[in-house]
């Protein structure tokens, strides 16, 4: 293990030296409002209703410069993944190459969704052959890349099993889900009407194969599991899970958010999951995060294929058509799900290719096991694959990713999963490089090795300084009118 003093200096090399002066931000830089600048005040016209009309409005009415200059030095405090590491555990915040921006901003790519089929054959084309990557990746015979992001695709994965099951005549009521499993995947279930069952981890990290063969009946609708877990943990046990949810009759679910760590590896269809969603976001280098838009496609095995949504892209004799069956369980987004996003995942497995994606699975979990033998902090589950959850001891979790803020870098994800106390769930991802690394692993010590009180009150070198979370997530202010009146 490498150490960093209270100074906040790394021995490690290359390392980098974390002083106040670098990375400080003074108090002069805090960028004005808009408003703050220059506003002229404006009459509405006399050609508009006078109850749709103020007396007059204050506007900003800055220069172009000026406007340049403030949207860029927003820009600079404000953290992307283009500034640096973004550590974030199970969220997979990879860096999104332009070779994928590019190929969606060609003017090919702009096709109206609305049109017939025999106008985009291309366009369906391309959609056919993200499908067929996708399905050959996770193991699948069929795929749909209706839903619009990671939620919607489990909400679409647990629609077809449910349709499935009353398909046979039956009405299972209970879905089983991990403890350690995203907070999704307990809404997604609840949301579809199903009784969630919550099943505990074993000693090691894992499945506990006699809470699951307890809980397992005629009532279990699907077992909802990600592999490896939320601590980086392979399902050791996998095939013997498959064998105990199948022979009750139930389905296995795949919650793709760490496929990254399997790719070109291993298949999820070849574990015994039938049914699967993919974070495209997560695992193939599209945006992540402000919103959206996302995309969450769904594999399915072959007897769940009358249930994917409608239409579906399929390649016939005659071209690309979309074609409808009756037992779909309907639609779940507009046309073919949010087109240019797809494009994007499509450039970025086609440019990787099979030897590719081997070589992105192998150095995500290299570069998290690397990380963890540089850090002063315990990991309690081991061994994990692309991530894993470090406890921060007798120090408060929050405290020491606030303070990794001073030293420029991006914490991980905290106080979850809660089997880790204090726990923080870190994914470097398979683009950071050894300096990347070793300098992010200089915060996590000199952050560790802060006082109780200088964690406490941190950041104290960025832009913004602690907020109170509770406060801003309850009477969050959306305006810069909100700001001024306040």
């Amino acid at each position: 293990m490498s150490g960093n003093g209270l100074d906040g200096t790394s021995d490690r090399e290359p390392g980098r030296t974390y002083d106040q002066a670098t990375y400080a931000v003074g108090d002069d830089e805090n960028e004005p409002l808009l408003s703050e600048k220059r506003s002229d005040t404006v009459k509405p016209s006399d050609a508009l209703p006078d109850d749709l009309t103020r007396d007059e409005l204050t506007l900003p009415n800055p220069e172009e410069p000026e406007v340049a200059r403030h949207y860029t030095r927003l820009s600079q405090m404000n953290w992307s993944i283009e500034s640096g590491p973004y550590p974030l555990g199970s969220c997979t915040m990879k860096y999104n190459p332009p070779v994928t921006e590019d190929v969606a901003a060609d003017p090919n790519a702009a096709v109206h969704p609305d049109r017939s089929a025999d106008s985009i054959q291309g366009t369906l084309g391309l959609l056919a052959g993200l499908q067929d990557y996708l399905a050959r990746i996770g193991g699948m015979d069929a795929v749909t890349l209706q839903p619009p992001a990671g939620a919607a695709g489990e909400f679409t994965g647990i629609a077809i099993a449910r349709a499935y099951h009353r398909a046979n005549g039956e009405d299972r009521s209970e879905v089983l889900i991990p403890s350690s499993a995203h907070g999704t995947n307990f809404a997604t279930a609840a949301l579809a009407g199903y009784d969630v069952v919550e099943l505990p981890s074993d000693e090691g990290g894992r499945v506990d194969m006699e809470a699951l063969e307890a809980a397992v009946s005629e009532d279990t609708a699907a077992l909802m599991l990600t592999n490896p877990n939320t601590v980086g943990l392979f399902e050791r046990d996998i095939e013997d899970i498959a064998d105990v949810v199948h022979d009750a009759g139930g389905l296995l679910y795949y919650d793709g958010a760490n496929l990254n760590a399997l790719l070109g590896r291993a298949r999820p269809g070849d574990m015994g999951f039938d049914i699967m969603h993919y974070n495209v976001h997560k695992t193939f280098a599209t945006p992540h995060g402000g919103g959206g838009p996302g995309a969450g496609p769904v594999g399915v095995t072959e007897e769940l294929e009358p249930y994917l949504p409608n239409p579906r892209v399929e390649e016939t004799d005659s071209g690309y058509e979309l074609t409808e069956t009756d037992e779909a369980i309907g639609k779940v987004h507009g046309f073919q799900g949010n087109w240019l996003v797809l494009v994007k995942a499509y450039a970025y497995i086609a440019r990787l290719g099979d030897e590719g994606l081997r070589d992105a699975s192998a150095k995500s979990v290299l570069n998290a096991n690397y990380l963890a033998e540089q850090i002063d902090l315990e990991v309690p589950y081991e061994p994990f694959h692309h991530e894993f959850a470090a406890t921060a001891g007798d120090a408060e979790a929050a405290d020491v990713a606030k303070r990794m803020l001073d030293f420029g870098v991006h914490p991980p994800t905290t106080n979850w999963p809660e089997m880790v106390p204090e726990a923080m769930l870190t994914e470097p991802t398979e683009i950071e490089s050894k300096q990347s690394l070793d300098d992010l692993a200089a915060a996590f010590d000199a952050a560790l090795g802060s006082t109780e009180e200088e964690r406490h009150e941190a950041p104290s070198r960025t832009t913004a300084r602690r907020i109170d979370q509770t406060s801003a997530a309850r009477n969050p202010r959306l305006s810069w009118q909100a700001l001024e009146e306040e």
